[in-house]
């Protein structure tokens, strides 16, 4: 059993990371395509991007594994300490243990990280 759920984590983690390089690959291909149209929507993308705790909330709910790919990122930009910080902070050591009524405060507190300057 012990095989099977780390197989389990690796194929989430997986996923995660290629719903990150969707994101970042149509980051890229807006920032240089060069376009009137993609030019006007930039600005909403920094927008969404300042309060997307607020986004999530209207649309759907959130899931531990968005907050996941969030937290997995900074932590692979080197913020890993601060991370495990706002876990602390919470009471708890993983993020399984959090309270899902309290990932968009997390989501939130986790996302500025990094982000000061």
């Amino acid at each position: 059993m012990g095989k099977v759920s780390e197989l389990s984590q690796l194929i989430e983690e997986l996923n995660r990371c290629g719903n990150t390089l969707i994101g970042i690959s149509e980051d890229l291909k807006n920032l240089f395509s060069g376009s009137e149209e993609a030019k006007e929507t930039e600005p909403k993308t920094k927008v969404t991007e300042e309060t997307p705790a607020k986004v999530p909330k209207k649309e759907k709910t959130l899931s531990l594994e968005d907050v996941r790919a969030v937290m997995a990122d900074k932590s692979r930009k080197g913020y890993t300490a601060e991370v495990k910080a706002l876990l602390t902070k919470r009471g708890v050591s993983k993020l399984s243990d959090v309270d899902a009524k309290d990932y968009a405060a997390l989501l939130a507190e986790v996302e500025v990280i990094g982000n000061a300057g």
